[in-house]
């Protein structure tokens, strides 16, 4: 696994509208952990990609009809095989973390890589979702200097009292130990 040209030679490319210039690709300093299941709670199928590429049918599900309207992105989605699709090249700004702050700067999409969990906040993820995000994550501190073990953080983290994810069910201390 290497990263060419801010893509990961590993991953599905899966281009997303939803993304703009980076104001410093220098900057690239936090990493944000998030989840995501379309419908609520069910996992695999097309919905999330649909999502991140402006397709998602709003016939498709009651909860599709109040969400297909948005513009968002990630930089990645890790499903629950471990199997990895990319929407944003790294250099590139993905529309993931919505309103937020991190270290007293606002707008984390500015500096920030957004990787997504496929998952609900109350449901274990799988083995191999971590094994394959301590790898990327791994991978990700040797690229960007500016990237660190302390400066990963769940969505929760920025957009707090918004956002919950990766919720509760994330075994922080598991993916850290992985890192080691």
């Amino acid at each position: 696994m290497q990263i060419d040209n801010g893509w990961l030679s590993s991953a599905t490319q899966m281009p997303s509208p939803n993304i703009d210039q980076r104001p410093d690709v220098g900057d690239i300093n936090l990493l944000v952990i998030h989840n995501i299941s379309l419908p609520p709670n069910q996992f695999g199928g097309p919905h999330i990609g649909e999502l991140f590429t402006n397709c998602l049918d709003p016939a498709g599900d009651d909860y599709f009809a109040e969400i297909c309207h948005l513009r968002v992105s990630s930089h990645l989605l890790i499903d629950r095989l471990g199997h990895i699709t990319q929407f944003a090249a790294f250099d590139q700004r993905a529309w993931h973390a919505g309103v937020s702050q991190f270290d007293g700067r606002d707008n984390c999409n500015d500096f920030s890589i957004g990787i997504e969990m496929e998952g609900a906040d109350h449901i274990l993820y799988t083995e191999r979702q971590y094994e394959v995000l301590a790898s990327v994550t791994q991978l990700l501190l040797k690229h960007y200097p500016r990237l660190n073990r302390d400066r990963i953080v769940g969505h929760s983290d920025i957009a707090p009292g918004r956002k919950t994810d990766p919720g509760e069910a994330f075994e922080w201390q598991r993916y850290k130990k992985l890192l080691s």
